[in-house]
């Protein structure tokens, strides 16, 4: 019976620790290419400064853009999404951007996009979820 206890433990043990999920980070790598962010989701804690690295492996200028919450971007992003930003940060092709930003106070999903014309309708989308610390 105490060895079905035991083992009930470890695997209870094992569940709980997959079940952890994300955990909010204040360090961030994103690295960008042609239409993709890698990773696509990050999960930060509610107004903790947070450093980014923004590393732009692709042809032409990037754009890290994370919304307001509660706002997305239309058909395409464009002027209109400008008064919608949260931040924002720009890396030229080749390079590498490590720059440091508060999180938002107020925990959600805040959408990510890439600001370069053409490539937020290309799928350049990503999330950023705010949690409580």
């Amino acid at each position: 019976m105490k060895s079905l206890k035991f083992f009930t433990l470890i695997v209870l043990s094992f569940v709980l620790a997959a079940c952890g999920g994300s955990k909010a980070a204040t360090n961030l790598t994103v690295d960008m290419v042609e239409f993709t962010f890698t990773p696509s989701e990050f999960v930060i804690p509610a107004g903790q400064e947070i450093t980014i690295t923004a590393n732009n492996n692709g042809a032409v200028v990037h754009e890290f853009v994370i919304m307001n919450l509660g706002e997305t971007v239309g058909e395409n992003f464009g002027d209109e999404d400008e008064a919608n930003i949260y931040w924002e940060v720009e890396v030229d092709p080749a390079g590498t951007k490590t720059v440091t930003f508060t999180a938002p106070t107020e925990p959600g999903e805040y959408q990510v996009v890439c600001g370069t014309e053409g490539h937020y309708i290309a799928g350049m989308i990503g999330s950023l979820t705010v949690v409580a610390p």
